[in-house]
């Protein structure tokens, strides 16, 4: 039995409908108190068993101690699977998850890379709660494009890339030199740039972020997936030559 595990209830989503109390073979509810779901012997959960957890018709059941990446499901998409998408999801995403995509070439050593990232989970901190409050449920998944490969696999554009729910927050594709990743690679690379009001970074502001991820989380409208053609840009094929010459020289590239 688990120590540190065990369901807690959203009873702003709960419905009462007696599912979990009625599904637990483990004594974890209440049957007293049913239809309301009530914890009373926490200590008899099984360790990481969702198994209540996937039975809510409404996803209100969470876990204490759950850093599997399990996401309760909600009524009928539970019991439905949708083929995988180029964003490493189903088009058809449960309108109360909001997953965010970070796909990046380097997180060890480029500045731009390192700097997104930073701000991304500074926004991440401030408007998850809010999203939560409105029944949203945010997820973070963070990607190396480490090949060719995984590239064509994410259709990855540039780096940086922001995605929410499977759609890149920049409508357009700019790039500028990027010191950094033409250290890494040994070539001429060019990286992401932000364009927010006028103005261009290369590290993205953070009311930038955020106005772009909520106008996607809750706009309501869909651009599509963007599973169409795609083609590797010449930029990154020529990063990932170079990189795949430089980490084979004995030298580290220095020869040349």
């Amino acid at each position: 039995m688990a120590k540190s595990w065990y369901p807690v209830i959203d009873y702003l989503s709960c419905i009462e409908c007696g599912t979990c109390v009625n599904f637990c073979p483990h004594g974890v509810y209440d049957k007293d108190k049913a239809p309301s779901p009530v914890v009373v012997s926490p200590e008899r959960c099984i360790d990481h068993c969702h198994g209540c957890g996937n039975k809510c018709p409404v996803g209100a059941i969470a876990y204490v101690g759950d850093d599997t990446g399990w996401i309760p499901p909600n009524g009928e998409k539970a019991e439905t699977e949708s083929a995988p998408c180029c964003c490493g999801e189903a088009c058809e995403n449960d309108a109360k998850v909001v997953l965010i995509q970070y796909l990046y070439l380097d997180l060890a050593t480029c500045d731009r890379c390192i700097g997104a990232d930073a701000v991304l989970e500074e926004v991440l901190l401030t408007i998850s709660p809010a999203l939560e409050t409105a029944g949203y449920h945010t997820k973070l998944e963070k990607v190396e494009i480490s090949s060719e490969e995984l590239a064509k696999e994410y259709r990855f554009l540039a780096s940086p890339t922001i995605r929410v729910n499977g759609q890149d927050i920049c409508e357009s594709v700019q790039e500028n030199a990027c010191g950094c990743c033409s250290e890494i690679s040994g070539t001429d690379v060019t990286c992401r740039t932000f364009a927010y009001k006028g103005q261009t970074y290369e590290v993205p502001p953070k009311v930038m972020l955020a106005e772009q991820i909520l106008k996607a989380a809750l706009g309501g409208e869909s651009s599509g997936c963007g599973c169409g053609d795609y083609a590797l840009p010449e930029n990154l094929r020529n990063f990932f030559a170079g990189k795949t010459a430089k980490d084979s020289c004995c030298c580290g590239g220095n020869c040349r």
